[in-house]
């Protein structure tokens, strides 16, 4: 069997799973139902299928996080490329195709002239049965090959409005060694209301779109030039003047600025002759809200899945996640519970598709709880956000073995840095210090300054700001190890 050449697609923030989900922390990012996050399981469950490091799509403002995520469990990729603006799937995967043949023609040492057979996998579902789903793949590929666009449906089991919905036609003739049942494709249906989805679900035709394809990279590349030229004009120019930086690729921001937005399903599916489907006999979800996220949570004999420290007082049929503090629950039924450190929703399970007007309602408000959690990730590690008034704010930092700091400057502040474990190398105008534990520092306003933890184990520092002004962007950065400006 030719390997696979998975193009995950981690865009997108997943509103409906606010709070945990936010602009800067987003869904696939996130550790739901295992120790590791959707982004990492969705490239862990591929280890059964013969395929090669995955190209990985995600927003520049994410860089740091997905590249971080790929370092925790040693995933190898073929390029993380950078999306300056979101467009949807089809360019996303115009890029992915463009950079896979870009890979085969300059490898000569591996099978030059095959044309690279592509996965797009969204980074943010959950699939059980990891062996099942790569043997399904694997019989799939026979379609693909044969110059097919393959989707994969899925049986649905209720009457779901969060999901995209495939009408599929005549079952597709196949020789026995392929043994897999495919479809021709009868229509692609947006996520519809509840009569309709009821009406779908008692009617053998439709399926749940997965949003999952495999083709080859010339098929798309070239139904995309039949059907949507102004998209693969957009990325090829996009893609010539690509970058890299470190582990990233950074395409022109100008050319694919003018690419149209469009889904893979709007843009191709709909159009295409070369469209099948084949189904997946397996338990999946898109963990598009917190009502899915319950469905293939473990439950107690009550219907309850309670995470974190819960105190469960004749509760029924009710999600709790508490990540901070002690949740006591009486009596409820069908409900949603999430703390946060900022933020806690309490929604109906049967009404949690209206999470993303609460995050619609901060952003008018102009509130941050929408963008980003009270600890904050960055590349040399994470801050927490432990305390804030008038003219004053405290951090903690944990900076990661070998991260550092920019050097750099604030206009408007004064620091004072006070080491609680482990060992930092510090620059404090034209002192060099080596600090421990209980030791510490004061910076003045305008002071060239910068951190590094050149140890072997996390650096934890309190950071008392004081000053006029606090925000983020009062930094005038020198030098920075990320490349951030």
């Amino acid at each position: 069997m030719q390997a696979i050449l998975p193009i995950i697609i981690a865009g997108g923030t997943g509103t409906r799973l606010w709070p945990l989900s936010r602009e800067h922390y987003p869904k696939q990012c996130l550790s739901l139902l295992e120790d590791t996050s959707l982004l990492q399981g969705t490239l862990e469950r591929l280890k059964t299928l013969p395929h090669l490091p995955a190209i990985i799509i995600c927003n520049e403002a994410h860089r740091f996080l997905i590249a971080e995520q790929l370092r925790e469990k040693n995933i190898p990729h073929n390029g993380i490329i950078l999306e300056p603006t979101g467009k949807n799937t089809a360019p996303a995967t115009a890029l992915g195709a463009l950079h896979a043949i870009a890979l085969k023609e300059n490898n000569k040492n591996e099978q030059n002239n095959v044309d690279p057979l592509l996965l797009i996998l969204p980074a943010d579902h959950h699939i059980q049965h990891a062996e099942a789903f790569c043997q399904t793949l694997a019989k799939a590929s026979k379609l693909a090959q044969a110059d097919h666009i393959v989707t994969f449906g899925v049986s649905p089991t209720h009457p779901e409005t969060g999901y995209g919905y495939i009408k599929v036609g005549t079952k597709i003739k196949t020789c026995h060694e392929q043994e897999l049942d495919s479809f021709t494709v009868n229509s692609f249906t947006e996520k519809p209301d509840l009569i309709t989805a009821k009406t779908y679900l008692n009617d053998k035709q439709y399926f749940w779109n997965s949003g999952i394809f495999l083709m080859k990279a010339s098929v798309y590349l070239n139904e995309l030039k039949q059907y949507q030229a102004a998209i693969l004009t957009a990325c090829q120019h996009a893609m010539a003047n690509a970058q890299q930086d470190l582990d990233f690729i950074r395409i022109d921001p100008h050319a694919f600025n003018a690419c149209p937005s469009n889904s893979i399903d709007y843009a191709i599916m709909e159009k295409t002759h070369r469209a099948v489907m084949a189904p997946l006999h397996h338990s999946w979800s898109d963990v598009g809200s917190w009502s899915a996220l319950w469905d293939i949570s473990d439950k107690d004999k009550s219907g309850n899945s309670l995470k974190g420290d819960v105190i469960n007082i004749n509760s029924h049929n009710t999600f709790v996640q508490a990540d901070n503090k002690l949740i006591a629950i009486v009596g409820l039924k069908d409900l949603i519970v999430i703390e946060t450190k900022d933020a806690v929703l309490i929604a109906k399970k049967d009404q949690v598709q209206q999470v993303k007007e609460v995050v619609a309602h901060l952003e008018k408000q102009n509130r941050i709880e929408h963008k980003q959690h009270r600890e904050v990730f960055r590349p040399w590690g994470k801050y927490d956000l432990i305390d804030k008034g008038e003219h004053f704010q405290v951090k903690r930092l944990s900076v990661k073995p070998g991260g550092k700091l920019s050097t750099q400057l604030h206009h408007h502040r004064a620091e004072h840095w006070i080491v609680v474990s482990g060992t930092a190398k510090i620059t404090n105008g034209d002192k060099q210090l080596l600090l421990s534990a209980n030791e510490s520092t004061y910076i003045p306003i305008g002071t060239i300054h910068s951190l590094e933890n050149s140890g072997k184990d996390d650096l934890e520092i309190i950071e008392v700001q004081s000053g006029t002004y606090l925000e983020e962007d009062d930094i005038v950065r020198f030098n920075d190890h990320y490349g951030r400006q």
